[in-house]
């Protein structure tokens, strides 16, 4: 708990693990990939190892919605570890931990009893954030009642903050916000952690950002 950065790191190799859920708005085996989500300008549709196969027309639907769910899944953990790092780095800390340090110096300081403590905060977290409709979470018959509407859909019934009411369009334009958020935010961290490692995180950061 005392490194966000850390704990976001950590629990990204999750985000490797096939999500075994589908886009309930594409259910076709083959689509036209260049129409999904974060395919915009400038580049458009952008598969420069023909990763989903050479024509991105009539790709395989199911193979791009499992690397989707990794990429926002990834994307999460970044916007989380971007935010964790930068209040870590001014010097926010919880009570007891005053004296940490921030980034990678500050792996040999944490106690065993705060990664046990760390280890099943991410457990909880995995457990929550899931389809709860889908295997293993679906032994709850009222949890058919709220079948995630896409990838990365974890409302389940609740916290829905009025989405069902609004439109396509909007709903369309949130989801390409979140999908860029994620995308800056996995370049930001991994900038944070390679000036972490050269030591020079300082001459990145603007000059009212003081160092903890």
């Amino acid at each position: 708990m005392k490194t966000v950065i850390l704990a976001c790191l950590i629990a990204s190799a999750a985000a490797f693990v096939p999500a075994g859920q589908t886009d309930r708005t594409t259910l076709a085996l083959h689509a036209d990939l260049t129409k999904e989500i974060g395919a915009q300008a400038p580049l458009g549709f952008f598969d420069p190892t023909q990763s989903l196969g050479a024509d991105p027309t009539n790709g395989d639907q199911a193979d791009f919605d499992r690397r989707r769910w990794v990429e926002l899944k990834h994307g999460r953990i970044a916007m989380l570890a971007v935010v964790g790092y930068l209040s870590t780095y001014v010097g926010y800390r919880f009570p007891g931990a005053e004296d940490l340090p921030c980034g990678f110096a500050n792996l040999a300081e944490v106690p065993g009893m705060v990664w046990a403590q760390m280890i099943a905060t991410w457990g909880m977290m995995e457990a929550a954030n899931q389809d709860q409709s889908q295997a293993p979470w679906g032994t709850d018959a009222g949890a058919q009642n709220f079948k995630a509407e896409f990838i990365g859909d974890f409302r389940n019934g609740a916290l829905d903050f009025g989405w069902d009411e609004r439109s396509d369009a909007w709903k369309r334009k949130k989801r390409t916000i979140e999908l860029n958020n994620g995308r800056a935010a996995m370049m930001g961290i991994t900038g944070l952690m390679v000036h972490d490692i050269m030591g020079n995180v300082d001459q990145l950061l603007p000059d009212w950002i003081q160092k903890y």
